[in-house]
This record gives C-alpha cells, sequence and structure tokens, in this order.
C-alpha cells in the first residue's frame, strides 16, 4: 500500500467533460481528506470513499482517526484560488490548509469534489507527519510553473 503524488485519471477525463469548476466564486467546493500509510492512493483513484464505520481504527479506508474537533471524517474544504494562465501553463492553487487541535498522523492526501466525491489528486507528504495536540498545516505549493500543485502544460 502506498500513496504516490499524480493526478487523477478520473480527473482527466471529467475536465474534458466539464465536470470541475475551480473558480473562487461561483465553483465548485474540494476537499482535502487526509490517510495513513496504510492507504492506497496513486492515479486510479477514482473517488474518496467515507469510512464505513466511524468507530474503526484505523477506519476502513485508512483515512486518519483523530482526537480534536477540527478534523472529521471527509477532512477539510479547500479555499480555490481562481486558475491562472502564465504563458501557455494554467496553473491551479488551493489556500494552505489547517487543522488545529488535533493528534494525527497522516501519510497523504485526497483531494476531491464535495458534492460527488469525485478524486482530483492523491498527495504524497514523502513520509508519516505527525501532530501532537497542535496544528497539521497542509502547505500548498506556489503556483508557478512547475510548482503549482495542479498544472495543465
Amino acid at each position: 500500500m502506498a500513496i504516490t503524488n499524480a493526478i487523477c485519471n478520473v480527473f482527466k477525463t471529467d475536465i474534458l467533460k466539464g465536470v470541475h469548476n475551480f473558480s473562487s466564486s461561483g465553483g465548485n467546493t474540494y476537499k482535502l481528506a487526509l490517510f495513513t500509510s496504510s492507504a492506497t492512493l496513486n492515479k486510479s483513484t477514482t473517488a474518496y470513499a467515507a469510512p464505513t464505520s466511524a468507530s474503526a481504527d484505523p477506519t476502513s479506508t485508512h483515512e486518519v482517526t483523530t482526537t480534536g474537533t477540527s478534523y472529521s471524517s471527509g477532512g477539510g474544504t479547500l479555499t480555490n484560488v481562481t486558475p491562472a494562465l502564465s504563458g501557455d501553463v494554467a496553473q491551479m492553487d488551493f489556500a494552505d490548509e489547517t487543522f488545529s487541535g488535533v493528534t494525527l498522523t497522516a501519510n497523504g492526501a485526497l483531494i476531491y469534489k464535495n458534492s460527488s466525491n469525485e478524486a482530483v489528486m492523491a498527495v504524497a507528504f514523502g513520509g508519516d507527519k505527525t501532530a501532537t495536540s497542535g496544528d497539521f498545516t497542509v502547505q500548498f505549493p506556489n503556483p508557478a510553473s512547475a510548482t503549482a500543485i495542479i498544472e495543465i502544460n
């Protein structure tokens, strides 16, 4: 089981179908769910799946479990930054996402469309990242060529 950085294949075809709107005004809502190293997230991931049991530890999907109230199943709502064109590259960014006052260990995340759970991108953290009774922040890279979280060349 592993988490690898990848734009999900389902997202690539969804773009051509007009399924996604990342505009900060009137666009779709996107979420970021955190997962343990037992999860498998990659280009073949098609959707976010909620845990089958809230009391499972870890949950059946390997989504993180935590103490604290700022992270719950499904993760946090991302703040979209309207896509922009830089030269010939379309770039997308999100504001950093912070879960406050939590104790958790995450190995990666899934960005997905909230209304339909359609996967956008699997994000590997490069190893386990931990917060103990504190803040867990996912920092998105600057939206520049070759560093934007999502870009179309």
